[in-house]
């Protein structure tokens, strides 16, 4: 990869995120090929001055095909539903096989797909976030600042919480369980068979969850407390 000329970022998805990663792209003096499959979308990528926007149904591989996809450009899949982001990253590797492609991510299931389905970078924003409040965290002077934050805001708080007997997470492993549906993000946990260290998410999510761990999760006070509620249950709400 490294040894092809640098050409443009092709960004698939003008939404959620998309939007944010055509911007910050093109103010810092990337050339961007926009890529939409909503015409309300589309029609609103013109408007905010991106004169190269198609809208293209990206679930058509032909479709894709017809792309002015050039060795050295990069494909950016950052689309809002993360089964179609799969999806597009599939039909790119198979198309265009000798390019970069990087995907966007906002859960763990999502990344792990992203990565088999050919994905040569994928930006965790769940990892990310982890990432940030751990380096906060390392250092005493912010740690002080971040618990004043949230002593100040109290729409968000962090919040220990000990799995309970006969809770539907016990025995499941960390990568098989979507926090994000709940509306707290993971931290890290205490796992009791392996002693009292802590152990930040960014160490890896291959741990075991059983009765009797505490983990640590941040959120709103309400998502917090209905968590709490929710875990006693045996099965996992669907």
């Amino acid at each position: 990869m490294s040894a092809l000329k640098r050409g443009k970022s092709v960004v698939f998805g003008y939404g959620k995120f998309g939007r944010s990663v055509a911007d910050d792209l093109r103010e810092g003096g990337e050339e961007v090929f926009l890529v939409e499959s909503d015409g309300a979308r589309h029609a609103e990528a013109l408007e905010k001055g991106f004169p190269h926007a198609v809208l293209v149904d990206v679930t058509d591989d032909e479709a894709l095909a017809t792309l002015p996809v050039e060795e050295g450009d990069r494909l950016v899949c950052v689309m809002d539903d993360d089964h179609l982001n799969v999806f597009l990253v599939l039909s790119l590797r198979a198309l265009f096989p000798h390019n970069e492609i990087l995907a966007l991510s906002d859960s763990i299931h999502a990344t792990r797909k992203l990565k088999m389905a050919g994905a040569d970078q994928v930006i965790d924003l769940y990892a990310v976030s982890a990432t940030r409040i751990h380096n906060i965290l390392s250092k005493p002077l912010a740690t002080r600042f971040i618990e004043g934050f949230l002593d100040a805001n109290h729409k968000y708080s962090f919040r220990e919480i000990t799995i309970p007997e006969g809770s539907f997470l016990h025995g499941r492993r960390l990568d098989s369980v979507d926090f994000r549906r709940y509306g707290v993000i993971f931290i890290g946990m205490i796992d009791v068979e392996l002693g009292n260290s802590f152990i930040f998410v960014t160490t890896g999510l291959e741990h075991k969850l059983d009765a009797g761990d505490i983990i640590v999760c941040i959120g709103h006070d309400e998502d917090l407390d209905r968590f709490e509620r929710l875990i006693v249950w045996k099965e996992e709400p669907q």
